[in-house]
């Protein structure tokens, strides 16, 4: 045994050319069998020059603690309450609450606008986010009304702020939940069943995967440390092999991650990654991961950024962090209405919203407008002619050109609803809400009208019997007087 334990140690000790850097990767026991992977690689190096501060303090000190985070996302929640709500999407597993703050002109209420969330502290030792995503909020807060990108981001965004969706594994200083699970590989994978099970998937992950049922968000972007790289879908591949794997929408997702990386200090110029983005796949892969798991199921385009070459850095580097990653952090919000096409999608009869789709020719992926108002919001790179396609089912289709330059651009669809020789139409879409859901009825005519054939039938039915039983009981009973 300690002959294996010497190899092991000097294998690490001498592999100076692999770096560690073991940021949203990494070993991790939770992995599914056969599916073997290594730890992304990048540079390890401190913001100042003291490189060995970090071993000579708590790295904790400095950081909130999670009461202290606690306090101040509640504190925010009152000062900026003008412009902030204040919830929880659920627990960890040893009962922390998992608060979000909403920074919107008319927060908790539903608009024509895209929403975006930022989710930190994913892995329990890589806390930098956690710190960054409450200075951003602060930032905003206090820049609202006077600085044009703040007023633009409050005024046209819906902005979710997760600072810590793993509060146990921060407690522990671990990457781990309090369950020892990286929540990074927790969620259903579209390539090998892991994760399928919905009640082994941990409370932090059954948390986001609720939240994503309830608020249709457009982008999101979870912050990890221990490299520099704006990563973009797809983080894994069919044949387990390390390459260059691309999703439907790989110029926009790659347009999104250097909006991050060109408005950053220094990662657009990584000598590791070109342009100081990389698709997850290409640098390696992994399975049951966030990001894919939200574009594939939940309609939303989501990079996950490495912010800090150190995992957990000391307290005294978090403010240059924040200066390095300030622009990234806003223009990356800014993105979601700076770019793509956005509008609603409207019946010409009656004009009530229609929870159609939009589809891009080229591209084989459907964004969904929203249930309630039908908005859509279609992130795509800039530069470029794109046919758009609004489809809803009972209506005929509608399909526009349009040219994405340097801004995005509106597109309201008016959809005729298909109709027989007879000038009736074949299908009605009615939208029937209770609470907070809204169901969508597509019943075709025909149907409907058997349905009422067969009730009606039902209900005759049921008339004859309960008069056959009345009549049977009269035979049978004694005589009554007849009252007049």
């Amino acid at each position: 045994m300690k002959l294996v334990f010497s190899i092991v140690f000097l294998s690490v000790s001498f592999s100076t050319f692999l770096p560690l850097a073991i940021a949203r990767g990494g070993l991790n026991n939770s992995n599914p069998p056969g599916l073997e992977y290594g730890p992304r690689t990048g540079s390890r190096r401190h913001l100042f020059e003291d490189d060995e501060s970090e071993t000579r303090v708590d790295v904790a000190q400095g950081y909130m603690t999670n009461t202290e985070l606690e306090r101040a996302i509640k504190a925010f929640g009152q000062r900026c309450s003008n412009i902030s709500r204040v919830y929880s999407i659920g627990e960890s597993v040893n009962g922390v609450p998992l608060w979000v703050i909403e920074i919107s002109d008319k927060p908790g209420e539903e608009e024509p606008e895209p929403a975006f969330k930022y989710i930190g502290n994913v892995h329990g030792d890589e806390p930098v986010g956690r710190e960054l995503l409450m200075l951003l909020a602060n930032w905003i807060c206090d820049n609202y009304l006077k600085d044009p990108l703040a007023t633009s981001i409050v005024d046209g965004v819906h902005l979710h702020i997760l600072p810590s969706m793993n509060p146990d594994g921060f407690l522990l200083r671990r990457r781990g939940n309090a369950n020892n699970i990286d929540l990074n590989r927790d969620f259903p994978d579209q390539f090998f069943p892991v994760n399928d099970y919905v009640n082994g998937r941990q409370p932090e992950t059954r948390a986001i995967m609720k939240w994503l049922r309830e608020i249709q968000f457009t982008a999101s972007a979870s912050l990890h440390g221990g490299a520099l790289v704006a990563n973009y879908p797809w983080d894994g591949t069919q044949d387990k092999r390390k390459n260059y794997f691309a999703c439907p929408d790989d110029e926009t997702f790659r347009f999104l991650a250097s909006v991050y990386s060109g408005s950053h200090h220094n990662m657009s110029l990584s000598k590791e990654f070109d342009g100081g983005i990389t698709n997850g796949a290409s640098w390696y892969p992994i399975y049951g991961g966030m990001q894919d798991w939200n574009y594939i199921h939940a309609g939303c385009f989501e990079l996950t950024l490495e912010i800090s070459d150190i995992k957990w850095p000391i307290a005294n580097e978090l403010l240059t962090l924040w200066e390095y990653n300030k622009m990234s952090m806003l223009n990356l919000v800014a993105s979601l209405i700076k770019t793509g096409v956005h509008g609603r999608i409207f019946s010409s009869d009656g004009g009530r919203p229609l929870p159609g789709f939009i589809v891009i020719k080229g591209i084989n992926y459907t964004v969904q407008a929203s249930r309630g108002i039908a908005d859509y919001h279609r992130l795509l790179a800039s530069g470029g002619r794109y046919e758009v396609t609004a489809t809803a089912p009972g209506y005929k289709t509608k399909t526009t050109g349009i040219w994405l330059d340097k801004a995005g651009t509106n597109v309201d669809f008016v959809l005729d609803p298909n109709v027989n020789r007879g000038g009736i139409p074949l299908r009605s879409a009615c939208e029937c809400r209770w609470g907070t859901r809204s169901v969508i009825w597509d019943i075709h005519l025909e149907v409907y009208l058997l349905l009422i054939v067969i009730v009606g039938f039902l209900l005759f039915l049921c008339k004859r019997r309960t008069c056959s039983r009345l009549k049977q009981r009269q035979l049978s009973g004694p005589k009554r007087p007849v009252v007049v």
